[in-house]
């Protein structure tokens, strides 16, 4: 799949984005150039040589700040993402083959979580259990998971009454054996197109509840906070928000066009896609004949 998906383009700029932004959260704090909690009397500073982005209203090079905080915002979104798979994914699998009342308490459960807003939920949890961005994140993925479980139970679904599975039940074959050898192939591309999703989502609840103060607390940066603050100062810095905003515009639209060519290579498109290539590899690629014909 991962060779199916870099063919594509769109594939090829979604993962150069998202790699780009991973070096970021992983090399952001050691390669910024100035102190991001450091303040100075040069508050509201334009753009300049010593300041790429100028100066906050604490005199915090923005540009560190920018740097630094990119690592919280990447490591809430995966939070998220993989809260809500494991979460979602597994019982979604199992209620196939669990029995009756496995099934309907997992629907029901699911039925649940989807009615309850996870952003004024996760607000209350914060409130019981501290402001932390972990706890927050948890909780949020725990909320969002109605997605994979939906998503790998109509999956398993399908493939749960295909005969080479029903065969390797009669003939004495576990649960456990029958999911990770012919259920999890079938179910892994569309949980995969639900992943990349829901990192994107991530990242904008990630911002969000930063936006509002929650999860972070200051002077710690994030991409959310900057957007705050900046916010504040737009008679003095119009200009200051657009990096920020920009972060997260298109880092959550580099996951969207990831999840759009995981699932334009995957199914029957997927096969079509491969199955065209080999013939082209074989005949050389086809040259369309014009409509009028050869004169």
């Amino acid at each position: 799949m991962v060779r199916r998906v870099l063919s594509l383009t769109s594939g090829r700029i979604a993962v150069v984005i998202l790699v780009l932004v991973a070096l970021l959260a992983v090399c952001g704090p050691w390669i910024a150039p100035q102190d991001p909690l450091a303040t100075s009397d040069n508050a509201l500073a334009s753009a300049s040589g010593a300041h790429w982005l100028g100066t906050d209203y604490l005199g915090r090079d923005v540009f560190s700040r920018l740097l630094d905080g990119s690592r919280v915002s990447v490591l809430g979104s995966l939070e998220v993402a993989l809260t809500a798979l494991v979460v979602g994914a597994v019982p979604g699998i199992l209620s196939v083959y669990s029995g009756r009342v496995f099934e309907w308490l997992t629907l029901r459960l699911a039925d649940t979580l989807v009615a309850l807003p996870f952003l004024l939920f996760a607000i209350a949890v914060i409130a019981l259990l501290g402001n932390g961005i972990t706890q927050a994140m948890l909780v949020t993925g725990a909320l969002v998971s109605p997605l994979f479980y939906r998503v790998s139970r109509a999956a398993t679904l399908a493939v749960a009454r295909s005969p080479y599975v029903e065969a390797a039940i009669v003939s004495g074959a576990s649960i456990g054996w029958v999911v990770r050898r012919h259920v999890w192939v079938k179910v892994l591309p569309p949980v995969a197109v639900a992943l990349a999703q829901t990192i994107g989502v991530g990242f904008v609840i990630v911002s969000s509840l930063t936006f509002l103060g929650i999860g972070v607390q200051p002077p710690a940066p994030t991409w959310g906070g900057l957007l705050a603050s900046d916010l504040g100062y737009l008679s003095h810095q119009p200009w200051a928000p657009v990096a920020p905003a920009l972060l997260i515009m298109v880092t959550v639209w580099a996951c969207n066009l990831l999840a759009d060519a995981i699932r334009d290579v995957s199914g029957e498109a997927g096969r079509a896609l491969v199955n065209r290539r080999r013939a082209e590899a074989r005949t050389g690629p086809s040259t369309p004949v014009p409509v009028g014909g050869s004169r």
